[in-house]
């Protein structure tokens, strides 16, 4: 690996912690009772992954989780098995979509009819007698509903940045379902910090799957572009092909 690259790694991974841990102090983000917004953090990672691709992008963010995941809770267990791989995997996608723009249309049906169906199938479940599985059957159907919108969007009012906003809604999907499944397995044999208990139920997943996908959405799709189009402008010799 070039050094220049192992530099952005190190670079994205010290931005990322340090914003992480100031946002979790309630900087950078506003607070509503005991809530915390972190989302304004994910910038960092998705902007070196746009910039120098997916490596740079998972490799900065999975070691900038790990870093701020040992200030915040100290369990390194948690955050090997869920936050390191669950970050590496959402960033290295989103480099990796953006450098492959041609599998656009491939990647807006998968996502989109991914979630219907998932959603479909909890509706069936909820028809059936599960009063879970009408939670879950809105969330899925409405996570697909929105990609729509959002994709829809992006394709008429600002095409430039219609891969960037794919690459963030498949990354930043796939990402938080790792979160939401890996911190519920992780229950069911320790004890979570900050006294979430532990052994708790699957509807608690997909709680964590919509909290992480929804506080971190707006800010990839607010703050990204505009930023990334600062750099391309300062920096024309990184721009992609499919920005050009």
């Amino acid at each position: 690996m070039r050094p220049i690259l192992l530099m952005m790694i190190s670079l994205n991974a010290a931005l990322y912690a340090g914003i992480g841990y100031l946002t979790f102090l309630g900087i950078f983000a506003p607070i509503m009772g005991v809530v915390r917004f972190w989302g304004i953090a994910v910038v960092i990672p998705a902007i070196f992954a746009a910039l120098f691709g997916p490596l740079v992008g998972g490799l900065g963010a999975a070691i900038g989780i790990f870093i701020s995941d040992m200030i915040i809770h100290g369990n390194a267990l948690l955050s090997i098995t869920v936050g390191v791989p669950a970050n590496f995997v959402m960033f290295y996608l989103i480099g990796w979509i953006i450098k492959n723009p041609k599998k656009d249309i491939f990647l807006r049906i998968t996502t989109i009819l991914g979630s219907i169906i998932i959603g479909a199938i909890f509706l069936i479940g909820w028809i059936i007698g599960s009063d879970q599985s009408l939670i879950m059957a809105i969330i899925f159907l409405s996570f697909g509903i929105l990609c729509i919108i959002s994709l829809s969007l992006f394709e008429k009012y600002w095409p430039r940045w219609k891969i960037f906003a794919l690459a963030s809604i498949v990354g930043n999907g796939i990402g938080s379902a790792i979160v939401g499944l890996g911190v519920w397995a992780f229950s069911k044999f320790f004890v979570l910090p900050a006294t979430l208990g532990h052994d708790l139920p699957f509807i608690t997943s997909i709680i964590w799957f919509t909290w992480t996908f929804s506080n971190q959405m707006p800010f990839l799709l607010l703050l990204c572009p505009p930023i990334l189009k600062v750099c391309y402008k300062i920096f024309p010799e990184i721009i992609t092909q499919h920005f050009s």
